[in-house]
C-alpha cells in the first residue's frame, strides 16, 4: 500500500503526459511513441529517477502502450483494405527479427547512446518531413525484395530503440520504393506491431535484473506508466485528429518539424552533456 501511496505523484505527472501525447498524435497524425518517450523521459527525471535507465524505461514502455494502441490501428486500416499483404511478408520477418535483437541489446547500450540515437533520428525525421530526403536517396532503388527486407531490418532495430511503432520511417520508405501513401501508412500500421511486441520482449529480458526500475515494473517496461499514458493518449487522441481537421496541413507539417526538431535537441544536448 506504501508503494502506491508513493506512485500517486507519478501517476499524476504520467496521465497528464499521456493527455500530451494524445493530443500531439492526433493533431500532428505522429505515432505515439515520438511523443510518449520525451514526455516520460522528462517526467521521470523530474522524479529523480537514476539517470541512466530513465531512456531505457521510457523507450520500453512506450513500445508496451503501441501494442494494443497499434492493435487497433492495424484493425481499422486492414477493414479498408489499406494493408498490403505483399508488403506484410517482406517486412514482418526482418522486422521481427531485428525489433527482438535491439530491446535485448538496448541493454549494452548507456543512457547518452540512447538519447543520441533518438536525437539524431527525430531530427532526420524533421527535416525529412519538409524535404524530401528519402524520396531522392532510394526513389532508384526499385521496388525489389532485398531492398524492402533491408529496410524492414533496419527500420525495426532503430524504432526499437526509439520506442516507436516506426511509420514515421516505413511510410517515407515505402512511398520511395513506388507505393501508394495510403497503402504505405495502412501497412505500416499494422508492422508497428510487428516492431513493439518483439522489441518489448526483449526490454523485459535486457531489463530482467537491473536496479533502479521503479517498482510494478517487467524488465525495463513500468506497468503504472503503461497504464497511465494509455489512458491519456487513447482518451484525447481524438480530440487531436477533430483539431487538425481544422487547421491546414501545411501548418501542421511545420508544427511537426518544429516539435521534432526541438527534441531532437534537446535529446542530443542532454546526450552531449550527460
Amino acid at each position: 500500500m506504501e508503494q502506491v501511496v508513493e506512485y500517486l505523484p507519478l501517476l499524476a505527472w504520467l496521465v497528464a503526459a499521456g493527455v500530451g501525447a494524445g493530443l500531439m498524435a492526433g493533431l500532428l497524425g505522429v505515432g505515439g511513441g515520438i511523443v510518449m518517450v520525451p514526455a516520460m523521459a522528462a517526467v521521470f527525471q523530474i522524479i529523480g529517477m537514476p539517470d541512466e535507465i530513465i531512456m531505457h524505461v521510457a523507450v520500453a514502455t512506450s513500445l508496451a502502450v503501441i501494442v494494443p494502441t497499434g492493435l487497433s490501428s492495424a484493425r481499422s486500416h486492414a477493414k479498408r483494405g489499406a494493408v498490403a499483404k505483399d508488403l506484410l511478408i517482406m517486412w514482418a520477418p526482418a522486422m521481427v527479427i531485428a525489433a527482438f535483437v535491439g530491446g535485448v541489446t538496448a541493454g549494452f547500450y548507456s543512457a547518452q547512446v540512447m538519447s543520441l540515437i533518438f536525437g539524431v533520428m527525430a531530427f532526420f525525421i524533421a527535416v525529412n518531413s519538409v524535404v524530401p530526403i528519402q524520396q531522392k536517396l532510394m526513389g532508384n532503388l526499385g521496388d525489389s525484395k532485398p531492398t524492402h527486407s533491408i529496410s524492414a531490418a533496419f527500420i525495426g532495430y532503430i524504432s526499437s530503440l526509439m520506442g516507436i511503432g516506426g511509420g514515421s520511417l516505413s511510410v517515407p520508405t515505402m512511398t520511395a520504393l513506388g507505393r501508394p501513401v495510403h497503402t504505405a501508412v495502412g501497412t505500416s500500421s499494422a508492422l508497428g506491431v510487428f516492431i513493439a511486441l518483439p522489441a518489448a520482449v526483449g526490454f523485459i529480458i535486457s531489463g530482467w535484473s537491473v536496479a533502479g526500475v521503479p517498482a510494478f515494473s517487467i524488465g525495463y517496461i513500468s506497468l503504472p506508466a503503461m497504464a497511465s499514458l494509455a489512458i491519456g493518449a487513447i482518451v484525447f487522441a481524438p480530440v487531436g485528429a477533430m483539431i487538425a481537421h481544422k487547421l491546414s496541413a501545411v501548418l501542421l507539417k511545420r508544427v511537426l518539424a518544429v516539435y521534432l526538431l526541438i527534441v531532437s535537441a534537446r535529446m542530443i544536448l542532454k546526450a552531449i552533456g550527460g
